[in-house]
């Protein structure tokens, strides 16, 4: 498939972000976003197969060739959800759709529940809900957190010798990846530097959250997204084997659909990319 892609960034106030751009001028507005630690080539197989989409897919703060936040400050949900809306506005765009995977969908699940007035539709891929913290482990979160703050001085980032075993390292990741999407987020996500390579992300964004929402927050947005959404779920990912999760679905009007491959089926291949497309395909068909 030829597909063409433009390379765009956007100067907000307090950071300047890039993004590709996929898709006719004169289609349906998408603001696209990535998981944690990714960046906007998690869309490199999926964009160029979702038929009249104008989709700004974003690196977010401290991802990709996306600024970092400045010292002293922290990445959060909160930020990232401003700095999605900070961006539509500068595409001139007062109503839009998001799509969002992983972290991308939890962000956008937080969007569409706070600012209903801007978000036409939603399309998820296997993520809907953060990671949730009861009051009883507040404590002893935050202090954790603020003593690795405390300690970032002594954190470096891994150099690799070469880009083969940044990707090697990174099919190993927290969450495995095929060889293929692994090169495809190495195309963006990493740089040179003495020694080798390392990857672009903040540091800071390994770590630990400073709060986390109870699960009664987490399904409060839930329940309060009121435009259409259509959720991916793959059988070997995250979401679908967390009970919690088919719950929660129980009380919405989501549209729901379960796929095969893992967290990252949207990239791993083809055959997963065209099945996310084709739900997606007549999802927004129906705008």
């Amino acid at each position: 498939m030829s597909f063409s892609v433009e390379e765009v960034r956007f100067s907000l106030p307090h950071v300047e972000l890039a993004a590709h751009v996929f898709g006719p001028e004169d289609g349906i507005p998408v603001i696209a976003l990535h998981g944690w630690l990714d960046n906007a080539m998690t869309y490199a197989r999926l964009a160029p197969k979702l038929q009249g989409l104008r989709i700004v897919a974003l690196d977010f703060p401290g991802h990709g060739h996306s600024g970092h936040y400045a010292a002293g400050s922290s990445y959060s949900m909160w930020e990232y959800a401003e700095d999605v809306i900070r961006v539509a506005d500068q595409m001139g765009w007062q109503r839009f759709s998001l799509l969002g995977h992983s972290l991308g969908a939890i962000i956008s699940v937080l969007l569409a529940a706070s600012m209903p007035e801007r978000i036409e539709r939603l399309a998820l891929i296997d993520g809907l809900i953060p990671y949730t913290g009861e009051a009883d482990s507040a404590p002893q979160r935050l202090g954790d957190a603020l003593r690795a703050r405390l300690a970032l001085h002594h954190k470096q980032k891994p150099v690799y010798a070469d880009i083969e075993r940044a990707v090697e390292v990174r099919m190993k990741g927290v969450v495995a990846v095929s060889r293929e999407a692994a090169e495809f987020l190495a195309q963006r996500g990493l740089e040179p530097v003495p020694g080798g390579y390392t990857w672009r992300t903040d540091i800071r964004l390994t770590l630990p959250s400073l709060m986390r929402l109870t699960l009664a927050h987490a399904e409060q947005f839930v329940r309060s997204v009121r435009c259409p959404t259509c959720l991916v779920l793959a059988e070997q990912g995250h979401a679908a084997v967390e009970p919690r999760i088919a719950r929660i679905l129980e009380g919405t009007t989501f549209e729901v659909h379960r796929q095969p491959g893992g967290h990252h089926l949207h990239l791993n291949d083809e055959a997963g990319a065209t099945l996310v497309a084709d739900c997606f395909n007549r999802f927004f068909a129906t705008a």
